[in-house]
């Protein structure tokens, strides 16, 4: 059962003793939310209540069983007490039930279990940056990367710690469906709609406790002014900052520099262009802000790893195609 067939996509949840509660409900809040696409099951490894990691236990409605019909599979964190280099109890029997071809996805800790199962063994993989040298220490085979808010690596994604879960799973809706539906359930969840999965997992500047001098107004302008060959003198001046001073200012605000922003800025609005109109690729370079095709192409690569065509391609198929 996939999203290409007409079927929903099962999406289970595996919940592992000394579960996050709030990291348990994301997957249910974010596939949920367009329940016409997915269906969301809870799962614990023998079918029994789950003690949290707070004060409370939960009862789920299924047991392993359930992994066995599962399109995607989430772990969610659990507490870092519980961490070992060996897998949880229960984990190795759940994941064993997990069919051959599912995605799964972890948040936070729970990239521990995949990497005690060796299933991240010489693959990319995040965690949160807290706990990247004791990741790095027991598991040496994995490339992780503690900067990132998540990996995707096709049938695998690692993501960071909270808030990051809703991102990864808010590019899985994006990755299947596309812009137009990612968006909707980001607005229904009242989240941003798009965090690029290499942005900073946190930035060591404290964020400025006014916004009065800050970059939020002309990074807003910037989103307006896309399709124009925007220079860092021009943001900064429409910033009514000195260029040292802008940069600085917008590293502590976003986390990256403003080039960088630039670029991801850009490839999002070619995506949604490709999704949403029948706009050549050279147009589309254009209203993105890419001076030419050739330039897009580079970048879209680089971001996803397709070409502007196999892009469109794979949301608007073969009709949509020049």
């Amino acid at each position: 059962m996939s999203p290409a067939t007409g079927d929903r996509h099962r999406v289970v949840v595996l919940a592992l003793d000394g579960v996050y509660p709030f990291e348990l409900g994301i997957p249910a809040r974010v596939f949920g939310s367009v329940a016409e696409h997915y269906e969301v099951l809870t799962c614990s490894p023998d079918g029994r209540p789950v003690r949290t990691n707070s004060d409370f236990s939960v009862t789920v409605e299924h047991g392993p069983e359930a992994l066995r019909t599962a399109d995607t599979v989430v772990l969610p964190p659990f507490d870092m007490s519980l961490l070992s280099r060996e897998l949880p109890a229960g984990a190795a029997g759940a994941l064993a039930s997990v069919p051959a071809g599912a995605r799964i996805v972890s948040i936070c800790t729970g990239a521990f279990v995949l990497a005690a199962a060796g299933l991240l063994d010489g693959r990319p993989a995040t965690t949160h940056w807290a706990l990247a040298p004791v990741f790095r220490d027991w598991f040496p085979r994995v490339d992780l990367d503690p900067d990132v808010l998540f990996v995707d690596d096709g049938d695998v994604l690692t993501s960071a710690g909270a808030a990051s879960g809703v991102d990864a799973c808010l590019h899985l809706v994006r990755k299947d469906h596309g812009a137009a539906v990612a968006n909707h359930v980001a607005r229904v969840c009242v989240v941003p709609p798009w965090r690029e999965g290499g942005q900073a997992q946190y930035i060591e500047q404290p964020v400025p406790e006014t916004t009065a001098n800050g970059t939020s107004a002309t990074r807003q302008w910037a989103l307006e002014h896309l399709h124009e060959p925007l220079t860092l003198s021009e943001l900064a001046g429409h910033a009514r900052m000195s260029l040292r001073t802008f940069a600085r200012r917008f590293d502590e605000e976003v986390g990256m520099s403003p080039g960088r922003w630039l670029i991801q800025q850009r490839v999002a609005r070619a995506r949604q262009l490709l999704e949403s109109t029948d706009l050549a690729v050279d147009d589309v370079a254009s209203q993105a802000g890419f001076t030419t095709g050739t330039s897009l192409r580079q970048h879209l690569h680089a971001a996803i790893g397709v070409s502007p065509l196999a892009y469109r391609r794979t949301f608007r198929g073969e009709a949509a195609l020049p």
